[in-house]
């Protein structure tokens, strides 16, 4: 009897975890097991394989609905293994014997080239990038079509907004991929024929998790560290953007955590247009002040506190 997988603690989110913590919490593991960040990590492939089986059950509702039915310790039901129907073979293909004695209609521990396909390579737009395909041991089910690879392929979130043609190997092959403009963490992008043997190959996009950015729905978080001074009398400070960096006018008395809109420097809408960008204010002092800098601190000081006479120049 297969193994049982509890996904929700794959996952380290509860049962009634809604859609947007299930896919919050994948993109955390993804991005924390990726085999190409732990390349010293023999085990980070594995974590990483499990960690997207898991996404992919709760991730889709009828999926989810079925395994909270019948998924168990104890194993399914006779009469449900194999019973969910429009799970396509390569889908369960790489997973573990208890998804596909739940979802693979009795396909065993088939496996075959693109069980598991990863994009790894330089990050660089319009670079080159290998796909790298692993497989498990296994019995092999011949295949009665050309099967479809699917593949991730990651991207910052500055190539994701600009978008343009991206060049992937595959094999010996090398394939130019136009990448839309603005696409989304989640979209895929198919290419007809492309896989080994001759099936589609289905590109999963991945946004990396970004130091300076954050995207909340059409807007995009960013932070800009100002200096005391300009926070205090106000002016031009450079703030960065996914269009690169812009001068915003700052207001006088700016406190840290003030919170700016930049309009329609945001994501792409899919109706048009372009969301805004807000920008979260940190007022930073100097680490190693002058001693001008510290004379003048004191002065201030000194008035702040009410002080008739300031220390001596």
């Amino acid at each position: 009897m297969a193994s049982f997988k509890d996904y929700y603690e794959i996952l380290g989110v509860p049962r009634e975890a809604s859609e947007r913590d299930v896919r919050s919490a994948f993109r955390k593991l993804a991005a924390k097991h990726h085999p190409d960040r732990n390349p010293n990590d023999p085990g980070a492939e594995e974590r990483f394989k499990e960690v997207n089986e898991a996404y992919t059950v709760l991730s889709d509702p009828e999926k989810r609905r079925f395994y909270d039915q019948y998924g168990s310790a104890s194993g399914p039901p006779p009469f449900a293994q194999g019973g969910y129907q429009g799970v396509d073979p390569d889908d369960a293909a790489g997973f573990s014997d208890f998804f596909q004695s739940l979802f693979g209609g009795g396909f065993g521990g088939f496996a075959g080239a693109g069980d598991f396909a990863d994009i790894g390579g330089r990050p660089d737009l319009g670079g080159r990038r290998t796909v790298r395909f692993t497989t498990q041991a296994g019995p092999r089910v011949p295949p009665r079509a050309p099967r479809r690879v699917e593949a991730a392929l990651e991207l910052s979130l500055e190539e994701a907004f600009r978008g343009g043609v991206r060049t992937l190997r595959v094999g010996d092959t090398s394939l130019d991929v136009t990448v839309p403009a603005g696409v989304r963490d989640g979209a895929r992008l198919r290419l007809r024929d492309q896989a080994p043997g001759g099936g589609d190959l289905l590109l999963v996009v991945r946004h990396r998790p970004d130091p300076r950015f954050r995207l909340e729905g059409d807007d995009v978080q960013v932070r800009a560290d100002v200096p005391d001074y300009t926070a205090a009398l106000g002016g031009s400070v450079r703030v960065p953007t996914l269009d690169g960096a812009v001068d915003m006018t700052l207001p006088p008395a700016t406190q840290t955590g003030r919170k700016l809109r930049l309009r329609e420097r945001g994501w792409h809408r899919k109706g048009g247009g372009r969301g805004d960008a807000l920008v979260e204010v940190r007022v930073m002092i100097p680490e190693r002040p002058s001693s001008e800098q510290r004379r003048l601190y004191e002065q201030l000081r000194a008035v702040a506190e009410g002080s008739a006479d300031g220390p001596a120049a």
